[in-house]
């Protein structure tokens, strides 16, 4: 399936973040007043401005998925098992030791000391939170079979309405990082829960008017996600402008293990489903939804948690920075060694 099925901006978010990031910057040195007056818009520690954008990023991508599609589950338990393993028991844990590595051991010393445990807690969130969006795009472009798709995220996304906070929180834990738990649930509340129920009934909604005035409105709020994520990037990089003028390498070091990250996984899913006998098409959702990330709930997440200055912020952002370039390659690799999947070993 060729690239067309991706949308203009999909293609291109990378050159989009990269705009967003020059643009933030300039910006906020610029207008460094507009944006603290914007940094102080906030209640009960949440800033209005982007907790909007991120609901603006959020729900509709929420109401493209289908909670109802739970039961196609045990059509394919053996890739199912593989995404929950990947995405639950590996993924999280194995970016907690490559932020451990990497950040704490290798690159400390070029890296702001006081934004070290910072940059692991953004790594540890963007894990956390498995691909919802993006990865029908992947599935799409590998020929995935669609309905295996949309029951792995439907079951990804139940289980991180309830998971997410307690493994975040296990996980900085282990990394001695410490956030409070009311901070941690009022996140969870804002940015799943409720956007979740309010897609879901936005979702029920549509589809009463039937299947085309669905597609219809899916069209229509398709681009929001993307243009909502561009803007919250711009005041991200705003506030950051000064610390990243100071120390560019940054960027390209926090790359480091969120790149490995990718590889594994994936690598791991692909091989875990050939091993088991699971087909083509079952093998490409499930191995690229454990390489991809729910990068809009885990930038909202590093700044509700540690603010627009953190290094949470910046590590979540670099996420997104080379998700698409990056997927692409893995579906080029998923889509090239297929002859060989299918040479089942002896």
């Amino acid at each position: 399936m060729k690239s067309a099925s991706m949308s203009i901006f999909e293609r291109y978010l990378t050159v989009w973040v990269f705009l967003c990031i020059v643009a933030g910057i300039a910006l906020g040195q610029l207008l460094p007043s507009v944006f603290q007056a914007i940094g102080r818009m906030e209640f009960a520690q949440v800033n209005l401005p982007v907790g909007l954008l991120i609901w603006v990023m959020i729900i509709p991508m929420l109401v493209k998925v289908d909670f109802g599609a739970l039961h196609e589950v045990r059509q394919h338990v053996r890739g199912i098992g593989v995404t929950l393993f990947v995405n639950w028991l590996v993924k999280p844990f194995s970016m907690a030791f490559l932020g451990w590595l990497f950040i704490r051991t290798l690159f400390a010393s070029m890296l702001p000391a006081d934004q070290l445990d910072s940059y692991i807690a953004g790594l540890i969130l963007l894990a956390a939170a498995p691909c919802t969006a993006m990865v029908f795009v992947w599935s799409r472009l590998s020929n995935g079979d669609p309905l295996f798709t949309l029951s792995q995220v439907a079951l990804n996304d139940s289980i991180m309405v309830v998971a997410f906070a307690p493994l975040v929180a296990f996980l900085l834990g282990i990394s001695s990082i410490t956030v409070p738990w009311a901070t941690l649930m009022t996140s969870v509340a804002l940015y799943i829960v409720i956007p979740v129920i309010l897609a879901q009934l936005w979702r029920k909604t549509l589809l009463a008017k039937g299947q085309a005035a669905f597609d219809a409105a899916m069209a229509k709020i398709g681009p929001w996600s993307i243009t909502a994520l561009l803007a919250t990037l711009v005041l991200l990089f705003a506030f950051q402008g000064e610390a990243i003028l100071k120390q560019p390498l940054v960027i390209a070091l926090l790359a480091v293990p969120i790149l490995i990250q990718v590889f594994f996984n994936s690598a791991l899913a692909y091989w875990l489903n050939r091993a088991l006998g699971e087909k083509h098409n079952i093998a490409c959702p499930s191995a690229l939804i454990g390489a991809s990330n729910f990068f809009e709930l885990a930038v909202a997440a590093a700044i509700s948690l540690f603010g627009f200055h953190s290094g949470a912020a910046l590590a979540t952002v670099v996420g997104v920075l080379i998700e698409v370039p990056v997927m692409l390659l893995v579906v080029k690799v998923v889509n090239a060694s297929k002859p060989w999947y299918e040479r089942r070993p002896a």
